[in-house]
């Protein structure tokens, strides 16, 4: 009876144990099959999410293309007014170096000119010196230097000397008509004997010269 009754747990136990091993296996297939299940289901997400971060990239690249296009396009604006500025700034500088070629060509004849002049004035001037006659002196005594009278150079005081001119006091003497008739008399030279008072600087220099005013003019004849 014990032994009957101990066979019986043992095939309990067996069918028991076969009973779990079938549970499990079945359980395993439909793991194996659920995970067969849902790979399939998850791939077209996987996809999408590739296809979302191939849009982000691209999304990225055209970004940073468009920001590179955009400082392309400025740095080239910047050049091409830097450009202008610099065609504008030739332009004027061509019309300053116009103006300032006129104005050097205008001062270079006004200067041709004004040497042609002071060459035809030194040419009279030598003229005279080398054609004046020898001096007729008169009156009495040594003649003065009338080139210490203040314009009164070499040249007039040969002409004067011509004129029988060769003293201080004769110059002191001068009457404003006298004055006249003798700028009359030196047409190269007008208006000099009123303008550098000759007559005054005679007085003066005679003074020191002898130590008295010069006499009273004698009358005219």
């Amino acid at each position: 009876m014990i032994l009957f009754v101990a066979i019986a747990i043992i095939v309990v136990i067996v069918l028991a144990a076969l009973a779990g091993y079938a549970i499990g296996a079945r359980g395993g297939g439909g793991n194996a099959m659920s995970a067969q299940t849902n790979t399939p289901a998850s791939a077209p997400a996987l996809a999408a999410a590739a296809a979302t971060a191939s849009s982000a990239d691209e999304g990225a690249e055209m970004q940073r293309v468009g920001i590179e296009k955009a400082r392309i396009i400025r740095s080239r604006d910047a050049e091409a007014a830097t450009l202008r500025r610099s065609l504008s700034d030739r332009d004027a500088h061509a019309e300053d170096d116009a103006g300032l070629k006129r104005e050097c060509e205008r001062l270079n004849a006004a200067l041709a000119n004004a040497r042609t002049e002071s060459a035809r004035y030194r040419q009279l001037v030598v003229d005279i010196e080398n054609h004046a006659p020898p001096p007729i002196l008169s009156g009495a005594g040594e003649p003065d230097d009338l080139k210490l009278i203040v314009g009164i150079g070499p040249v007039l005081e040969r002409m004067l000397h011509n004129l029988g001119v060769t003293t201080f006091r004769q110059i002191a003497r001068w009457s404003e008509r006298d004055s006249a008739e003798f700028d009359a008399k030196l047409p190269e030279f007008p208006g000099r004997i009123v303008r550098d008072q000759w007559v005054t600087q005679a007085r003066e220099l005679h003074q020191a010269k002898f130590g008295e005013p010069p006499s009273d003019r004698p009358p005219r004849p």
